[in-house]
């Protein structure tokens, strides 16, 4: 815990990046090298993320944002296309379809688990793919959702989990990870594309950089973007990828003991039987959440939203109404989530939300 800047209590932060003297001794080789951007740390990396989530190839690029871009346009998406997009989710997930050109069609998803609902899908004649994404960490159904329809997974959350024994990261045509420090691994900001389709890891490789043609003479057939992730960034993330297994067990311990304190106080997450969860949130859903997050920060405890309903924003208001994204956007809390959270931190929380359930 950090003391409060405005009554010097303690504060139980809603997150904390597990980095240290590795990621700084990382950080310190690429800096003696001369080479920032563009070299080795890159390659190394981008290996170890395709090892990771079972693909024959991973991008580095410079944001989560920027991978759900670059693969929308990879899957040549644009104007008079249609992508379906869960009502509940980051809106990263629809903005970068809308700023291709299409239209996001948002779908509602299931109250329990937060994530799509494919009993609702309706694919138009203008659908051309669907955004599946594996929330807070839990793995997305991408095995009931209509057969043909081409899946991106936004897998932002879900590095180290699985689906049926099926690494997230490679549960779709491409997949997007995002390393936000409330990743389990970060680069402070960076993001990946994975995918096991050799042309899709090329254009996405040439749009990242310019529109230059990868292994070829500078050629620029098509205009592309800087989105490039530098070195400097992929050494802080590479000590936290070799010890992924490590993470993403200590982060379930945190959440067991959090289902644990919390069990009939609040609906607690889990993943669906023979899935692993990523847990890169742990949000809990509760009647009241807005006064409870209130009440909870009042008391030095990081709470927040879970994340969006999209249907309630400006850009998306004209799409109408989807009860359940509404439900779990009035419900869902995002609680301290940690690897640093002690078990006196945990009591706090617990016993904080329970005074107020």
């Amino acid at each position: 815990m950090v003391p409060r800047a405005d009554t010097g209590a303690d504060v139980v932060r809603l997150a904390w990046p597990d980095v240290g003297e590795a990621e700084a001794a990382a950080v310190a080789e690429v800096l003696e090298s001369g080479q920032l951007t563009m070299g080795p740390k890159v390659d190394e990396f981008e290996l170890g993320l395709a090892n990771a989530c079972g693909t024959g190839h991973a991008v580095a690029v410079s944001s989560g944002t920027a991978a759900l871009y670059l693969a929308v346009l990879a899957l040549d998406i644009g104007p008079g296309d249609e992508v379906l997009v869960p009502a509940y989710t980051f809106p990263a997930t629809a903005n970068v379809v809308a700023l291709a050109g299409a239209k996001p069609v948002l779908v509602d998803v299931d109250p329990e688990t937060m994530n799509l609902d494919p009993g609702g899908l309706e694919a138009g004649p203008k659908t051309k793919a669907i955004i599946a994404v594996d929330l807070f960490g839990r793995p997305a159904p991408v095995e009931q959702l209509p057969e043909g329809l081409t899946v991106l997974e936004d897998a932002a959350g879900a590095l180290g989990a699985s689906r049926q024994g099926r690494q997230c990261g490679s549960l779709g045509a491409l997949a997007c990870l995002s390393f936000h420090p409330r990743k389990i691994v970060t680069t402070g900001e960076g993001g990946a594309v994975t995918t096991d389709d050799a042309e899709l890891a090329i254009a996405i490789r040439r749009m990242r950089h310019h529109g230059i043609e990868p292994r070829a003479d500078f050629e620029i057939a098509q205009p592309g973007l800087n989105y490039r992730l530098s070195d400097i960034l992929c050494a802080v993330g590479i000590p936290q990828l070799a010890r992924l297994d490590e993470l993403l067990a200590a982060r379930t311990r945190v959440a067991a003991a959090y289902t644990e304190r919390l069990q009939g106080v609040v609906d607690t997450p889990a993943a669906d039987e023979g899935d692993v969860h990523g847990w890169q949130a742990y949000v809990v859903q509760a009647d009241g959440a807005a006064e409870k997050i209130r009440a909870l920060r009042e008391q030095g405890i990081e709470a927040q939203v879970g994340t969006y309903a999209l249907h309630r924003l400006a850009a998306y208001r004209d799409q109408g109404d989807f009860p359940a994204a509404s439900r779990v956007f009035e419900r869902a809390i995002a609680l301290p989530f940690h690897t640093r959270l002690t078990e006196s931190d945990l009591d706090r929380v617990a016993e904080a939300l329970t005074a107020l359930a």
